[in-house]
């Protein structure tokens, strides 16, 4: 019992030291000027995907990389079938008002590239430096595609949307934010990767499974949340280009960053099957967003059965 709930302990350090840490640097970042559109294609994006990032580290520093790629693994499968299709369970979700095209492509390109780069059989830090480069021109076509839609000047009501941004915050705050977040999100990521490995033992499965299995779930929470709220106020478009940037960023960021503190060999059952299945799931989404189809109660209810019985033939 104790190595679940120092799991579920970890977890929740990692969460909310990553959620700190967005709020303090976000705020340091707009004190000292920097605009508020960069701020939020760069330190937000890294910021909530920071849990990832350190689980990844701490498993090569564990010597568990299968743990590390099972995550980003089992992050984006559960980011397309679950993230999506519980909330829209919960409430019909308008993605056919949406203009998704653009972001969707990139993620497949992303998809069908880390693929390609898994059949070598390990991911080094050269195929991390690919991988970076792939995402430097993507954050590079974000930036220019939004400052194409968005004025010169920064108004008060664009700061007030970005996520974590207070205005008033004082500087001790902000200060104790970012203190919370860089403490918090080692010891987390140490804890639940440590105690997951007790639970892999414990049950006669590899790091990987539960790395594709309960750490991926645990790391998802935070995009399943803001796209049930998303959901919940009709802003199809927030959850849509949540799942779809977070998937490109954790394949192309993620493992990119992780591999250059060590080398990730690539387990033959992810060339098999997790990494078709992360394909598969990526491919559903076609219809939401290249189609203008809306995900309905139907739709959710069939993607969240999808990720169900992907998680059943992992543990079985």
């Amino acid at each position: 019992m104790m190595p679940w709930v120092m799991t579920g302990l970890g977890l929740a350090i990692l969460l909310l030291a990553g959620d700190v840490l967005v709020r303090g640097a976000v705020n340091l970042s707009l004190r000292i000027g920097i605009p508020a559109l960069i701020v939020s294609l760069t330190i937000v994006a890294f910021g909530t995907s920071a849990p990832e990032l350190l689980i990844g580290i701490s498993a090569i520093h564990e010597g568990k990389p299968g743990l590390a790629l099972g995550n980003v693994v089992g992050s984006n499968t559960a980011n397309a079938l679950l993230v999506l299709g519980l909330p829209a369970i919960l409430s019909r979700m308008h993605t056919g008002r949406i203009d998704t095209k653009r972001s969707y492509y990139m993620m497949m390109i992303a998809t069908l590239g880390f693929i390609a780069l898994a059949f070598m059989g390990t991911l080094t830090w050269i195929t991390g430096l690919v991988l970076l480069g792939g995402l430097a021109l993507v954050l590079g076509d974000q930036v220019r595609e939004a400052r194409g839609h968005m004025s010169a000047t920064v108004s008060d009501e664009d700061i007030a949307d970005l996520e974590g941004a207070d205005p008033d915050m004082p500087w001790w705050k902000i200060g104790l934010y970012l203190v919370l977040g860089l403490i918090g999100l080692p010891l987390g990521a140490d804890l639940l990767v440590d105690n997951a490995s007790i639970i892999a033992r414990e049950f006669g499965v590899s790091d990987a499974v539960i790395g594709l299995t309960l750490v991926a779930l645990g790391t998802s929470l935070p995009e399943l949340a803001t796209t049930v709220m998303a959901a919940w106020r009709n802003q199809a478009d927030v959850a849509m280009g949540n799942v779809i940037g977070s998937n490109i960023f954790n394949l192309l960021g993620i493992v990119g960053v992780t591999t250059l503190f060590g080398p990730i060999p690539v387990d033959p059952e992810f060339l098999r099957f997790d990494l078709w299945v992360m394909l598969g799931a990526s491919l559903v989404l076609a219809p939401f967003a290249l189609m203008g189809r809306d995900i309905g109660r139907r739709w959710g209810a069939a993607l969240t059965c999808l990720y169900l019985t992907y998680v059943l033939l992992v543990l079985i």
